[in-house]
């Protein structure tokens, strides 16, 4: 099963800050086993091979073999034509073998919660992806996220499944 979906709705998070919430979860099945499944996925360096070069995503943290919790990344990326930002994250939750979750500190988003899970299913493993985000600067990120930021999501994502499924198969 693959499939990819976007929604939205209205939060209040701390301090009392409203913001528009949308969310992207997307599911593939990969047929290979879950102890493949989390040896990759659970690499933070390879999370340049699943981006788009497009993006000039470049992790600039020194970077352990495996994910851990509290475990902090960061990362420069480009948001548009010669304008590249400073993105952090920190690995939370992460239930070995199964599910971690990545959160931005600071960059782009006013808020930011991806959330990765593998279950085995029969011919191999549903990797399932969902993503919580916000946008800055009030009815401009709005405007920004209607014309612009929800397509290179959905485009970064496909570009993602595209790869995993050559990489992997179908």
């Amino acid at each position: 099963m693959e499939r990819g979906e976007l929604g939205r709705r209205f939060e209040t998070l701390r301090g009392g800050i409203q913001v528009t919430l949308h969310t992207l979860e997307q599911e593939q099945t990969l047929p290979i086993t879950m102890a493949e499944a989390w040896d990759f996925f659970s690499s933070p360096a390879n999370l340049d091979e699943i981006t788009p070069d497009d993006l000039g995503f470049k992790i600039t943290s020194p970077l352990a073999g495996k994910m851990f919790d509290g475990q902090i990344i960061t990362y420069r990326v480009r948001i548009a034509p010669l304008v590249h930002v400073k993105w952090v994250t920190e690995i939370k939750c992460v239930e070995e073998g199964r599910a971690f979750v990545d959160e931005q500190r600071f960059g782009p988003y006013k808020f930011w919660h991806h959330r990765h899970e593998f279950e085995e299913v029969p011919g191999g493993v549903l990797m399932r992806d969902k993503v919580h985000y916000a946008l800055p600067f009030g009815p401009i990120g709005t405007i920004a996220h209607a014309l612009f930021v929800r397509r290179k999501l959905e485009w970064i994502f496909g570009f993602r499944r595209e790869l995993l499924a050559r990489r992997f198969g179908k």
